[in-house]
């Protein structure tokens, strides 16, 4: 096993992957060092200490490549320090009232539920129109969410802040 700690995410616009690679500086500064990867690039999880893993939210799922490396790897990550985090409500307002209830996709709960998470976080996210397909768009406009970036960068360092503290035993 590996001092390092793995970033991994399920982003499809680049905006959750934007959301990695800020918890990877916050740990890299904190003295953790820290790979970052999409999670259909990610090496195994025994190659590492810990593993934050995060994902874009579309209907309610996170991005398929995050989900498949959640389900391969559960074992591994049931053995080790590991963080959820989802990223996707955009628009102002109560995020609790944004996301109707949801904390995590149902389809991966009962996986999560076994591995044990040190937390799992949902973060707003970003939506850029001109970066989406025309059916995004349309999508976006049917369920009345706000296109702009929503990302409270202040609460997605003060997570990873935590993690290091949990990881460096403080």
């Amino acid at each position: 096993m590996s001092a390092k700690v793995l970033v991994a995410y399920g982003s499809k616009h680049g905006m959750t992957a934007e959301i990695a690679e800020r918890i990877a500086e916050v740990l890299r500064g904190q003295g953790i060092e820290t790979d970052v990867a999409s999670a259909d690039r990610a090496g195994a999880p025994a190659d590492y200490r810990a593993v934050v893993l995060g994902a874009g939210i579309y209907a309610g799922m996170w991005r398929r490549q995050a989900a498949k490396y959640l389900k391969a790897h559960e074992a591994e990550l049931a053995a080790m320090p590991v963080w959820l985090f989802s990223s996707g409500p955009t628009g102002a307002g109560d995020l609790e009232k944004l996301l109707g209830g949801w904390t995590f996709p149902a389809g991966l709960r009962p996986i999560a539920e076994r591995i044990k998470p040190r937390g799992i976080v949902v973060f707003r996210g970003a939506f850029d129109a001109a970066r989406a397909s025309f059916f995004e768009r349309w999508i976006i406009k049917k369920v009345k969410a706000e296109a702009g970036d929503f990302r409270d960068w202040a609460a997605i360092e003060a997570w990873a802040a935590e993690i290091a503290r949990a990881l460096k035993g403080k």
